[in-house]
C-alpha cells in the first residue's frame, strides 16, 4: 500500500535517477548515435532543459514536504537535506541561465561545457545526498 510518508523518498529517487541516467547514459549515447556532434548537442540541449524543470519541481515538491505538519518524522532529515535540495535546484538553475546560453552561443565551449559537466555533478550529487538521507530514514 502506498503511503504518504513516502513521497519525498519517491521524489528523491525520481530527481535521482533522472539526473544519472540523461547525465551518464542518455546524453553519451546520442554524441556516439547520431550524425555529428553538432545534432547531438542541440539534443541534449534540450534534454538537459526538461531535466532542470524535472529538478526544480522535485526540490520544490521535496521543501514543500519537508515543511507540511503532515511530516512530523522528517524534521531531522528534513533539517540535514534542505541545504542539498536548495543547492541542487540552483545550481540547475545555475545551468540552464547562466551556462548555457554561453554553450548555445559557442562562446569558450570548451570552459563553458567543463563548467557546466562540473555543476552537472554537483547537482547530482546534492540530489544523491538527499535520496541517501531519506532512504537511510525510511
Amino acid at each position: 500500500m502506498f503511503a504518504l510518508r513516502t513521497v519525498p523518498l519517491w521524489v528523491a529517487a525520481l530527481w535521482w535517477g533522472s539526473l544519472t541516467t540523461l547525465g551518464f547514459f542518455v546524453v553519451p549515447m546520442l554524441f556516439v548515435h547520431l550524425p555529428s556532434p553538432a545534432a547531438a548537442g542541440t539534443m541534449a540541449g534540450r534534454l538537459f532543459s526538461a531535466q532542470t524543470v524535472i529538478s526544480v519541481v522535485c526540490g520544490l515538491l521535496l521543501l514543500i514536504f519537508f515543511r507540511s505538519n503532515r511530516a512530523p518524522a522528517l524534521v531531522g532529515t528534513a533539517q540535514d537535506a534542505t541545504l542539498f535540495v536548495v543547492g541542487g535546484v540552483l545550481l540547475a538553475m545555475l545551468v540552464e541561465f547562466g551556462v548555457s546560453p554561453h554553450i548555445i552561443a559557442r562562446d569558450n565551449l570548451a570552459l563553458w561545457h567543463r563548467v557546466g559537466t562540473g555543476m552537472y555533478v554537483a547537482q547530482w550529487i546534492c540530489a544523491a545526498v538527499v535520496f541517501g538521507k531519506l532512504a537511510k530514514r525510511s
